[in-house]
């Protein structure tokens, strides 16, 4: 079976933490690789953003490629500006396609851009089978916007619809986004297939707590708390900050520190993002110079250390769709502390593998922060709970899952 995966807009092999990178990376990645094992051939194609890289990457082993196709400019651009290269990455993919001489099975698309390049490449091929993946919803992220510039466009609404009219079957990752595609969207149902993304345990497991502390550079004596996403006011940084400034008042706080993975605190005023630079301001009025630690980017092969290394994973999200960083540090053994919103709700079982909060709440998220910390017993019992369950979401599972919806799409049914 030879599968297309799109990734309109970012490509899988990119370095996390940037504005755009995050866990649907992961997610195509990751994926690529375990249908690889199983023998499923994959070309994901993503717009080039550079130049100077190759146009035809062998990175996820098995014989699959990562395709760079031109599509307007090669830099990074805004999404607001994408759109309108969409017809020149479909034809760039039917001429690799052609050049190669394959035929798909099988669209995989992820995010609304990719999934109107996949209706295209669909007409163009004669039918061609689509299975869709959102990763994030226009009408979520819009209902939890705090200023114009974060609320998405009707160009994107009208594209998820549209999306979600062509596509044959969508993967929804939870319950919630099923419900979500269900009344913010009127979806029909039966298209949707609820399948979780997945987490390599082979990467992501517990490492003795010494060795990943020596690793990252961090004291055995001191606590840490961990971050770890993109610097965007939809993951509710700010809300962790105030709550660590809550959580120095208590005897508990006298030795803790902040790490926050993600963005680029280091940037030149001019060029740092407006997020980035409230973050650091809010800090500075907290005094919270010395407790939180911006790290900037870090790589994938870098994450189980930090992970490892924390007491506490936190997810301050005001949305999620899933909430893949909570299952990383879950397989890594530390338990986490997530808002109850989308997929995090469901992912995070409260009193079992951490605990959930309302979202923007910084009282409840100081006061779990004092209870988890203040008790090794309770993070070590928390964190031995939390690996046990992650491991029921090895990707070896859920790419067994998702390959026999390939099969039925395949099959016409």
């Amino acid at each position: 079976m030879k599968i297309a995966m799109l990734s309109y807009h970012t490509c899988p092999l990119a370095t996390l933490g940037g504005k755009d990178t995050g866990g649907m990376n992961v997610y195509v990645r990751d994926l690529t690789i375990a249908l690889g094992r199983l023998g499923i051939h994959v070309d994901v194609f993503t717009r080039s953003q550079d130049e100077h890289v190759p146009h035809v990457l062998h990175d996820l082993g098995y014989g699959n490629r990562v395709v760079h196709v031109p599509a307007g400019p090669e830099v990074p651009l805004p999404k607001q500006e994408l759109a309108a290269y969409i017809p020149q990455f479909v034809e760039g993919i039917k001429a690799f396609a052609a050049e190669k001489g394959i035929r798909y099975d099988l669209l995989h698309s992820h995010y609304w851009m990719s999934g109107l390049a996949a209706e295209a490449l669909s007409d163009a091929w004669g039918g061609t089978p689509i299975l869709h993946m959102f990763h994030t919803l226009g009408e979520m992220k819009n209902r939890v916007a705090r200023s114009d510039e974060e609320r998405e466009g009707a160009y994107r609404l009208e594209g998820e619809r549209r999306v979600l009219r062509r596509a044959d079957r969508i993967v929804a990752a939870t319950v919630a986004e099923q419900a979500q595609l269900q009344w913010l969207y009127r979806a029909d149902v039966s298209k949707i297939v609820i399948i979780p993304p997945g987490v390599d345990t082979g990467h992501f497991y517990p490492i003795p707590l010494d060795e990943a502390r020596q690793y990252v550079g961090l004291p055995l004596e001191r606590r840490a708390v961990l971050f770890v996403g993109r610097i965007e006011p939809l993951k509710g940084l700010d809300t962790l900050i105030r709550a660590m400034a809550c959580l120095r008042c208590t005897k508990v706080g006298e030795q803790v520190s902040l790490m926050v993975i993600g963005g680029e605190p280091e940037a030149e005023p001019d060029k740092m993002t407006a997020e980035m630079a409230r973050l650091q301001k809010l800090c500075n009025e907290l005094a919270m110079g010395k407790v939180v630690v911006f790290l900037g980017k870090r790589g994938q092969e870098t994450l189980p250390y930090y992970y490892s290394a924390a007491d506490v994973l936190v997810m301050p999200s005001h949305y999620e769709s899933f909430g893949m960083v909570a299952l990383e540090a879950m397989a890594c053994g530390t338990p986490v502390i997530a808002s109850q919103v989308g997929g995090l709700a469901f992912l995070v079982q409260d009193g079992v593998t951490g605990y959930t909060v309302p979202a923007e709440d910084q009282d409840a998220l100081c006061d779990r922060l004092t209870a988890l910390l203040g008790d090794e017993a309770l993070r070590q019992r928390l964190g031995r709970q939390a690996a046990e369950y992650a491991r029921a979401y090895d990707w070896a599972k859920i790419a067994a899952r998702i390959l026999d919806v390939y099969r039925q799409l395949a099959a016409g049914g």
